[in-house]
């Protein structure tokens, strides 16, 4: 079986790539013959209304989801199913978790574990996963934790910190894995709305200060509209428009678009 050899900075190598994507809950097809590619340091947002596919796109990129049908390649490498001899065979669950390292998502409803500190929470998966010496996992997290305004609570438990404050550990709990990829899905939706503009403030200097390549989920139009290099609107599982965000928010061609736009601004 061959290893990971790409490498996500090769040129003309899509850094995330779907193939004719079929996504299906039981007769529900949520995502139909998908196809788009998202280039290395690209961020690219997904909008659109309820139900129309954009967290599976993500859950199927984290392999929290089974594909139906077609391909996801992460920088060359296939994800989850793969083209061998005219058939789709899939690949064996050590490949997927080697090519899954590079991913990190950032989940609605936080999802720390409620037993640990935060300190614990952040360092888990870098000592058990990337092998890290404690010490140097929790240097670190000091640094992540310091980057997101969080140093003074490490070692609290999450029921002691508001919802904006868990989301930004679980942030930097994303970053403490060094990801390549970084997945949010609407990270602002279950915040009170003062607590909003701090979480953002937060994702807004990581893709300021770095080249990772981001998929957002979000209804937060003006976050859309300043952290991506294109906005891509969905409706009932397919892309009907896309562009850069100044003509999709100011001059959307689709009518679709500009109904959901008029709803949402």
């Amino acid at each position: 079986m061959p290893e990971n050899t790409a490498h996500p900075g090769v040129p003309g190598v899509p850094h995330i790539e779907f193939r004719d994507v079929v996504k299906k809950f039981g007769d529900n097809t949520v995502l139909d013959d998908l196809n788009f590619t998202v280039t290395k340091g690209e961020r690219v947002t997904l909008i659109g209304p309820s139900g129309s596919g954009k967290t599976t796109i993500l859950r199927l990129v984290m392999t929290l989801e089974e594909l139906t049908g077609g391909y996801i390649d992460i920088a060359g490498n296939p994800l989850q199913y793969e083209e061998q001899g005219g058939k789709r065979v899939r690949i064996p669950d050590k490949r997927r978790r080697r090519t899954t390292t590079d991913i990190g998502m950032v989940f609605q409803h936080f999802n720390l574990f409620p037993n640990m500190t935060v300190m614990e929470n952040i360092i888990e998966a870098p000592v058990n996963v990337m092998g890290l010496k404690k010490a140097e996992a929790e240097a670190k997290a000091e640094t992540l934790l310091d980057k997101v305004g969080m140093g003074w609570k490490k070692d609290a438990r999450p029921s002691e910190l508001s919802g904006g404050q868990q989301q930004r550990i679980a942030i930097a709990r994303a970053l403490a894995m060094d990801p390549e990829i970084l997945l949010l899905d609407e990270v602002t939706s279950a915040l009170d709305p003062e607590l909003v503009g701090e979480v953002l403030a937060v994702l807004k200097d990581i893709a300021a200060e770095t080249d990772i390549s981001m998929l957002i989920v979000t209804h937060e139009m003006q976050f859309a509209r300043e952290v991506s290099d294109r906005v891509m609107m969905f409706d009932k599982g397919s892309v009907i428009e896309e562009g850069l965000p100044d003509k999709i928010f100011s001059e959307p061609e689709n009518q679709r678009t500009q109904d959901f736009l008029r709803a949402v601004l």
